[in-house]
This record gives C-alpha cells, structure tokens and sequence, in this order.
C-alpha cells in the first residue's frame, strides 16, 4: 500500500485543483499518464510539473478564472495536460467531439465562449475552417506542431510563464465554479451546453466509489470520447482522486486489443462492444476441434442456466453448480484472461440497452456485466447495478445520495448533488427541464422493479405509438433484433403513426465481411452484401428469432437492409452511436414508404 487515500482525497478536496494536487504529493513516482505503445510515461510528480507550466502559458495568453478553453484531442496524455492546465487557471476546460464538421466545431466554441483552442493537427483543417468565422476565438494551440496558419505549437507556450502563481490561481476556484462543460449529441437539435461544477463531479465521484470500491493501484483506459461524461468521470476525473495509472490509447477500434494488455481494474462500454467481444469469443469457439467446441459450448448453456436460476431467485442444484465450478476452471479463468478482465472489479455498459443474452452470456463466463444509468446533466451518476448485486435487465437502483421518483407518464425525475447547473446561454430550457419543485425532468421513462431497480423503458419523445394508440420502445425491439443475429450491426425500428413495425438494418462490418470471405463470395463490401441473398437470408432468420422474444405488436413484419455502414458522427448516428431517428427518416424515406406501400 501507498499510504495515499483516495477516498480521504475525495471527501476532503473542494474542487480538483485540490484533489489533483493531493494525489500529485500523495504518490508522485507512481505512473499516472502512459500511451498504450508506452513511448511516453509521466509520474504524477511529472504531470504535475507540466500542467503548471502549461497553465502558466495559458495564462500569459490571457486565459484567467472563468474563462473557455475548447479542446479537440485524441486520446492522448497532452489531453489530460492540457484539460488539467486550463482547471488550473481557473478555466472551464471542454471538449469538442473529434468527428465533428466545421459548422458544428464554430456553433460549439462560439456558444461557450471560448479564446483559446487547443488541437492536434489531425483535426487542424476542419477546425481552422471553423476558425475563420470565430473572430472572438483569439489563438489556437497544437499540441503536436503549430506555428502555421496562425497557429501556436504548445511547446511554445508551456514554461513561457515562470513567475505564474499556481497556487494562488487554484484557492480562487470556488466548488461551484464550473469545471467543465458537456455538449449533447444533439438528437434533437442543436447541442446543448451542460455546465458541470467541481462540486458536482466530486460528488460524482464519491457517489460511485460508494457503491464500487476502487483499490489502491488502480488502471483505466482513456479510450472514449473526451466529450463524453462516461469518459471524463470513468476515465479521468476518478483516476485523478485516486491516483490511478491511465493508458491513453488514441485508436479506440483496437480497445478489444488493449484490454489484456492494460487489464484495467474497471472498464465501461457501450453495448455494441460487449455484442462485438461476445461474438469473438463464440467465433474462437466455435473454430475449436468438433468435441472440444461441444464440450465449450456446454458449460456456456451451464453458465447461463446458473445466471438464470441466481436471476429468478431459485437455488441452483448441487449437480450444476460443480458443472460451472468445472467450467470456470478449465475454460471461464481463461476467456476472462484472454479478454482482459481477469483483474476488474467493475465492468459496466449504458447509453442503450444492452440485449438479455449478452448480460447472461458475460455473468455466466464470470464477468459480471452491468447496466448503469445517468446522463451528461446529471454527471454520469444516477443508478448502478451493485456488484454482487445485479439484476439483469435493469440498471439497478439509485446511487447513494441520489434520489429518483416517476412522474404521472413514467418519467424518470432524478435530484441530488450530481445535478447540471443548467445549460449554458439556454435559460428557458433550463426552466423546462426541471419540475417546479427542482426535480430534473431526464427524459426517460422507466419502471421500478419489486426490488427497487430501475428499469429503462426508452425515451420519452421516442416511443412508437402505433395506428392503433399502442405504446412500444424502440429500443427494446432494436436490442432485440441486434442480439438476435451477428449479420446486424445497427437497426432503427419503425412504427410510429404506422399499422405494423419495420426495420432498417446495418449489416456487421466486422462479421459479415469475414463470413462471406469464408463462404466464397467474392465481393465483400457491404453495399454488395448488402443485395446477397443468402444475407438477406441470414437477416431474415434473425429478425424471425427477434420476433419470437417480442410481442405480437412489436414484431417487425418488413425490413430494409441499408447499403453501406453507419458511423458515430455521421449521419445516422451520434458520436455516441445513438440514433438520430428524425435525420434517418428523411434520409430513408424512400426506403421506409416502401416497406408501406400497398
């Protein structure tokens, strides 16, 4: 042990400036910042030295307490310098999602506000683009080069300012002061600025290590968006009080190739990660030699039987609890080590539903996987599944300090510490979105189960209401379909104002390639695949086996399958991989009248 105490960092702490500098003291030579190719590896003592000279620079650039800084990084440690640099200004650091067109990057930067920018050139052509209708914005920074176009290289600025008082910066920040700020993905429009204080994501943060209790050493991945609040919390904010070791891994498509080297102590994906590792594993099984693949596929039904009886509540008999002893020996040890998980005491998935048979699949192999619920407004926290203490299908009950109740229409109001100060420039909306007795209208509509856990039905504004007035969540028929067949990467259900539900479906681009190189067909784009029959009757059969889970109601009767993919940021999806129903609508509108013709 350290002797440094994270839990006594959090509670003490009144904004993290202080917290940052406790861990810097309290464990200095341990490793904090580390690539994944491990080229670069900074000390908290390191990390330390350069936040202060680069806030120094910033300073001498005219940034002072109150003010902007956007941020448009990769997963990379001048990320968390650079973030850490503007807090210790007394800033308000925020990031920018890296997929983001020009148009988007100018409304962003001009509704906080900001001065300075700092970038990678990856990104320099769209944002510069962006910069020219942005007069206020008066330097934009370049971690990794600079000095054209206008632009600053950061080791220009860092150490430019030696006389800069650090200390003296840090005591003016306020716990109410905003730490950061948390654009949406704007599904429904544009994006709206939620402004975060210190005082909300240190309670955060201490809410979570509540109901999880993150040990001394610990490891993270900094792999999703910085723009995120899943990363900021997971991946950023709670390393920094604890003193954990981060690996900054700028690609996050190899973070499946990342895991068991890093073997972070907890992890968070969104479901299409857990779907994607499952589907690995069963492929690698199911390449075994004929008995052995039998013999594997065996101890999974096992597993499963076990997960489901422990789920029910019922004892599990004697005879199959040594099955799965057996099996977590020979085969269960070995998956989570193959994947990485072996040493993680919480792994966790939100953001969407994630479908039944992967929640099973990953608790029978003994990993147990859970839903968790929050949102960007109310810092990430809001319920967790207990380690322990899952149940699957639901998102588990409130977190400590959190309280949550269900207006008259199911929808989930939530109130405690973790509540956004409201959305910037955005006063009526902020009005709207809480109840006249300060309760935080979330938007979901959701059920509690006779244990207290929360369950997600969908969104409010995004429930089908069929032709004949009956309610149904999308959601829930797309998590269907998309656990039901490999052959379906995404699915956006149809319905609303319809007779009968329809799909549109996105082929795997992982899987599906792959099967048709296995099965001799030349041609191995999706816009091909796409056309092929025998897809379309591998999706067929899918979206069969979906319908026998779903209501009579719910069940899709047409699909189309979409020529090409659907990428976070694009048209179709969020950089948080949400749908954007309204877009995909009138994108698509040939393709679903179609489905409803005669």
């Amino acid at each position: 042990m350290s002797g440094f105490d994270g839990v006594r960092n959090v509670r003490a702490a009144k904004t993290f400036a202080d917290a940052f500098h406790a861990t810097a003291a309290g464990v200095p030579d341990r490793e904090a910042l580390r690539t994944f190719d491990g080229s670069i590896s900074l000390t908290w003592a390191e990390v330390r030295q350069r936040t202060d000279a680069i806030a120094g620079g910033l300073a001498k650039l005219g940034v002072t307490h109150g003010d902007c800084v956007a941020l448009m990084l990769a997963n990379r440690p001048e990320f968390h310098l650079s973030d850490l640099a503007a807090m210790t200004t007394g800033a308000v650091p925020f990031s920018i999602y890296q997929t983001l067109p020009p148009d988007a990057i100018e409304y962003v930067v001009r509704d906080a506000g900001a001065r300075v920018a700092i970038i990678e050139r990856s990104f320099e052509e769209r944002f510069m683009e962006a910069r020219a209708k942005l007069p206020a914005l008066e330097h934009v920074v370049v971690v990794d080069g600079g000095g054209e176009a206008g632009t600053l290289p950061l080791s220009e600025i860092e150490g430019s300012n030696p006389g800069f008082d650090v200390e003296a910066a840090t005591a003016a920040i306020d716990p109410d002061d905003l730490l950061t700020l948390i654009y949406t993905s704007g599904t429904t429009g544009p994006p709206k600025g939620v402004q975060l204080s210190h005082a909300n994501l240190l309670a955060g943060v201490r809410i979570l290590n509540q109901v999880i209790t993150i040990p001394d050493r610990a490891r993270v991945i900094s792999w999703l968006p910085t723009a995120h609040i899943a990363e900021r919390a997971a991946n950023y904010y709670i390393p920094l009080v604890f003193g954990a070791t981060i690996t900054t891994l700028d690609d996050p498509r190899s973070i499946i190739q990342a895991l068991p080297q890093v073997r972070p102590t907890f992890f968070f994906a969104v479901p299409r990660i857990w779907e994607k590792m499952k589907a690995g594993i069963e492929s690698q099984l199911e390449g075994l030699p004929e008995e052995q693949r039998g013999l594997a596929q065996k101890a999974i039904a096992a597993g499963v039987a076990r997960v489901r009886l422990e789920q029910a509540g019922q004892d599990v008999p004697q005879e199959l609890a040594e099955v799965c002893t057996r099996a977590d020996e020979e085969l269960f040890s070995k998956l989570r080590v193959l994947l990485g998980l072996d040493a993680a005491v919480a792994v966790n998935t939100g953001a969407a539903p994630t479908p039944v048979d992967v929640l099973e699949f990953f608790h029978a192999i003994g990993i147990e996987l859970a839903e968790v619920w929050g949102m960007s407004e109310t810092t990430g926290a809001g319920t967790t599944n207990p380690p322990g203490r899952v149940r699957i299908g639901t998102v588990g009950p409130p977190a400590p300090e959190i309280e949550l109740r269900l207006d008259t229409d199911g929808e989930v109001l939530i109130r405690g510490p973790v509540i956004m100060k409201g959305y910037r420039n955005l006063p009526e909306k902020t009005r709207e979105s809480f109840t006249e007795d300060g309760w935080l209208r979330t938007g979901d509509v959701g059920e509690f189960d006779a244990h207290g856990y929360l369950k997600i039905i969908d969104r409010k504004k995004e429930l089908i209401i069929n032709a004949a007035g009956k309610n149904m969540s999308p959601s829930n028929i797309e998590s269907q379909l998309k656990g039901a067949s490999p052959f379906i990467g995404q699915a956006c259900a149809i319905g609303d104002a319809r007779p009968y539900n329809t799909a549109l479906i996105v082929l795997d681009a992982d899987f599906v390639p792959r099967w048709a190189e296995k099965n001799g067909i030349r041609d191995t784009s999706l816009e091909s695949l796409a056309r092929h029959e025998k897809v379309i009757a591998a999706v067929e059969e899918g979206v069969a086996r979906a319908n026998e889970k779903l209501a009579r109601v719910e069940q899709i009767k047409k699909f189309r399958i979409v020529r090409g993919d659907w990428l976070p940021g694009g048209d179709e999806l969020t950089p948080t991989m949400k749908l954007k129903r309204k877009p995909i609508a009138k994108k698509y509108a040939t393709e679903i009248e179609g489905m409803y013709a005669g």
